[in-house]
């Protein structure tokens, strides 16, 4: 579709981003895909204050990013229209609402998560997340999975993580070697990954159009990376520095601050792919969660607004308020305070790469060279993400361990939304409502079957 006639748009004011912005924060469900697609709607058709061309431009970058690409697609868009306010409070706003949220629900599960009721809805809720899982994976395999080479660096991947116990970390970087190898000497094998398409529709004139100069502030200087690299150096040393110099190095905040930092640079192929890593150190390294609080952490992340990379606030909250870092009388400062702990780690890579790296992209725009390594990490990324099904099937369907009783009505329910998801294409949100209300239906009428 062509449509020239319509009249330029006028360029939104930050007053009238921000609103935007802030009504994104709330509305974004449905994950990576949802967010972008309605960002597309909004941004590119509606309002046009971005063309096709330039935004999937912007996107093509976001992907080949770790972190949570559509909060940095919106991050790049609102850093390209107004400059670094712009950045920080598009970015901003992505994720804000959704801390405030899972702050809440966080009280909520720790105070609450007892009651039959509320025990009733994460019963249902778990079955729902392994199907979940399991169908995160089959989406991200069936785009990249295309030849024998990467089946097997799937399958690779997964008896590394599942069998052998090799370190998430590691796998990333072997499988992001395999894959720049693999991009200079078998280029056919290689060449899947990456990109969302070129763009064929117009929508008529935009704000930034594809012909519309790079704005100054965009321009790529060395002199302008290396003084953002420094301030996003400095953010870091600092914030870190201080937890370390109030806490120790050893204390729970200091150590959280660590942690998700390096989480927050492998979030490659988006949050699925992190929560193994996730997982080993707040299970099983630090043992801040017990498995089912781990596997609670990404059915309440699936039900909110904003990145699902979010679970990490939530792994915070309940940690926070376990450990009673500031005494047994204040859980909730505890928890809200290792909740935004997290939250800066997990995302101030995401604001470095788009104000440090955007400039380059906009300059050139040309080919981005990450395409075979990120083939190689998006083909490992499946099988993790299989094994994070596997691991959450073990403990859905025998809470006690193989020892104990295999939960049947789970299963089942677990089926149920699978077959849900695949075959009747019924969305992540609905499918999370109806198996609470299933397992909340069950455990309330479980007892007239004894």
């Amino acid at each position: 579709m062509t449509d020239n006639k319509l009249p330029s748009p006028t360029a939104p004011s930050l007053a009238e981003a921000s609103k935007f912005w802030l009504k994104l924060g709330f509305i974004s469900f449905g994950g990576p895909a949802g967010q972008i697609a309605i960002m597309h709607q909004e941004l590119v058709e509606r309002r046009r204050w971005i063309s096709e061309k330039r935004y999937l431009h912007a996107l093509n970058y976001c992907m080949v990013l770790p972190g949570p690409e559509a909060q940095q697609l919106a991050t790049y868009i609102g850093w390209l229209m107004h400059k670094t306010p712009g950045a920080l409070i598009a970015g901003g706003l992505f994720f804000l609402p959704a801390l405030l949220i899972l702050i809440g629900l966080g009280w909520v599960y720790m105070r609450f998560g007892d009651l039959p009721s509320v025990a009733g809805l994460l019963y249902g809720i778990k079955p729902a997340v392994t199907a979940i899982v399991l169908f995160a994976a089959y989406r991200i395999g069936s785009r990249a999975l295309r030849n024998r080479w990467l089946w097997a660096m799937a399958a690779a991947a997964f008896m590394a993580i599942f069998a052998l116990r090799v370190p998430f970390p590691l796998i990333v970087i072997a499988a992001g070697l395999i894959g720049a190898a693999g991009g200079r000497w078998a280029p056919q094998y290689f060449t899947v990954g990456g990109g969302h398409g070129n763009a064929k529709t117009h929508f008529g004139p935009a704000v930034i159009d594809d012909d519309t100069p790079t704005p100054e502030h965009a321009r790529f200087s060395w002199g302008k990376f290396y003084r953002l690299l420094a301030v996003g150096l400095a953010l870091w040393a600092g914030a870190l520095g201080w937890l370390c110099a109030e806490y120790g190095w050893q204390g729970g905040l200091t150590q959280m601050g660590w942690f998700f930092t390096k989480a927050a640079w492998l979030t490659f192929g988006g949050a699925y792919a992190v929560l193994p890593y996730v997982y080993q150190g707040a299970v099983e390294h630090y043992h801040w969660l017990t498995p089912q609080q781990m596997i609670d952490s990404l059915a309440l992340g699936e039900t909110t607004p904003g990145p699902l990379i979010m679970v990490n606030t939530f792994v915070g909250f309940v940690t926070g308020w376990g450990q009673a870092w500031f005494g047994a009388d204040s859980p909730f400062l505890a928890g809200s305070v290792a909740a935004a702990v997290v939250t800066y780690f997990t995302y101030l890579p995401s604001f470095l790469f788009i104000m440090a790296g955007g400039p380059l992209v906009e300059t050139t725009h040309g080919n981005l060279k990450f395409t075979a390594p990120l083939t190689g990490v998006t083909a490992a990324v499946v099988g993790v993400i299989v094994n994070l099904a596997v691991f959450f099937a073990y403990h859905v369907f025998w809470p006690q361990g193989w020892d104990g009783q295999f939960d049947l009505f789970s299963a089942v329910l677990s089926l149920a939304a699978l077959l849900a998801l695949f075959r009747c294409k019924i969305g992540i949100i609905p499918v999370i409502a109806g198996s609470a209300f299933g397992g909340w239906l069950w455990l309330f009428l479980q007892p007239w079957f004894n």
